[in-house]
């Protein structure tokens, strides 16, 4: 008997390998859920469609089908560069993050389960449970979406506070143009500690109303997502990510994240750095005085970074550049000198 491990045989692994490739491919594409669904992008589309539609001008005839695709998908921003380095990080991002760095990953259930237990031992059991099973899994359903919301801004907060961080967050700012393909512009260390972050805030929020509760709360889900945030994503996150200056009015307005907000958010202008940093409901940038709100009036915005910055207008710049550029941030300078331009001039809460 041989004492060396055997090698995996090849011919039989990469056909697996692959097979689980598409397979992980078909879900982002065909799952409902999914943050790049097929039928979550044919309603942006359609909302988009109908933007346009209500704001032509008085008296203009409707537009034809081809004239929409042409306003809404326009080929200047879907044929460049910056979308086609969109298109390698979500290649990227879909198909390898999860394969490469999902054991770096905390879960939302293994935080939960340990800080209950810890409540538990530290103060007892907690009340015993008055209200039913469907207040819990509505509060939990309300609670659990602000703290995902809450969770969300903590990371961005210090994506743009902290120069470590922020220079594998400007990744996702680099883009110069915005589409629903940004929304996978992201580096894997920026990606892993959001999902860390997010599983710290979430876990915690339910293990401390589940112990409120004297019961397990949960969220009303559909497709493996909280049905708010479900909503979310159908209604408004990927036109959040696209050249249409769409902005909400009225109490609408002032609760929700529109599309301009967030373009705000992708500004170069200064005055931008560091706005309105939350997903999809503007509580806690208006908490922390983060908020800025777009007028009515189209704004003229110029996306990506300033000059002297990296590009990072291809997948290995993307990836390889920002761990170097990390590492010298760990490094003290001689001098004292700016920590750059978002953590320097980003409005403090």
């Amino acid at each position: 008997m041989s004492p060396f491990p055997e090698m995996p045989d090849l011919a039989q692994a990469a056909p697996q390998a692959l097979a689980e490739l598409a397979q992980r491919a078909m879900g982002v594409l065909l799952s409902p859920g999914s943050p790049l669904s097929l039928t979550s992008l044919l309603a942006a589309f359609t909302l988009a469609g109908l933007f346009v539609i209500l704001s032509r001008r008085p008296g203009r005839p409707l537009p034809s089908f081809r004239a929409l695709v042409r306003v809404i998908l326009p080929r200047r921003i879907w044929l460049s560069r910056s979308t086609r380095t969109d298109l390698w990080f979500l290649g990227f991002n879909v198909l390898m993050f999860g394969a490469l760095f999902g054991w770096a990953m905390l879960s939302q259930a293994m935080v939960s389960k340990a800080l209950l237990s810890g409540l538990e031992a530290l103060i007892g059991p907690g009340p015993t449970p008055v209200l039913g099973p469907v207040f819990a899994l509505v509060a939990g359903t309300v609670v659990l979406f602000l703290a995902a919301e809450l969770g969300f801004w903590i990371d961005h907060y210090l994506s743009h506070r902290i120069p470590f961080l922020w220079e594998f967050h400007k990744v996702h700012h680099s883009a110069q143009v915005l589409t629903p393909l940004t929304n996978f512009r992201v580096h894997p260390v920026d990606g892993l500690v959001f999902a860390n972050i997010l599983a710290l805030v979430m876990g915690a929020t339910d293990a401390l109303l589940t112990w409120l509760l004297g019961q397990p709360a949960g969220a009303l889900s559909l497709y493996d997502r909280n049905i708010l945030a479900l909503a979310g994503l159908y209604l408004v996150q990927h036109l959040q990510h696209s050249q249409l200056w769409i902005t909400f009015g009225g109490p609408i307005g002032r609760w929700f994240y529109s599309p301009a907000h967030h373009q705000i958010h992708h500004s170069t202008d200064p005055a931008h750095f560091g706005r309105n940093l939350g997903s999809m409901l503007t509580l806690w940038d208006s908490l922390f005085g983060t908020l800025l709100t777009p007028g009515k009036d189209r704004q003229r915005l110029t996306f990506g970074l300033g000059p002297g910055e990296s590009a990072h207008d291809s997948l290995m710049s993307g990836v390889v550049a920002p761990l170097a550029h990390a590492a010298r941030t760990l490094v003290p300078a001689p001098a004292a000198g700016s920590a750059g331009p978002m953590a320097a001039d980003a409005p403090a809460p």
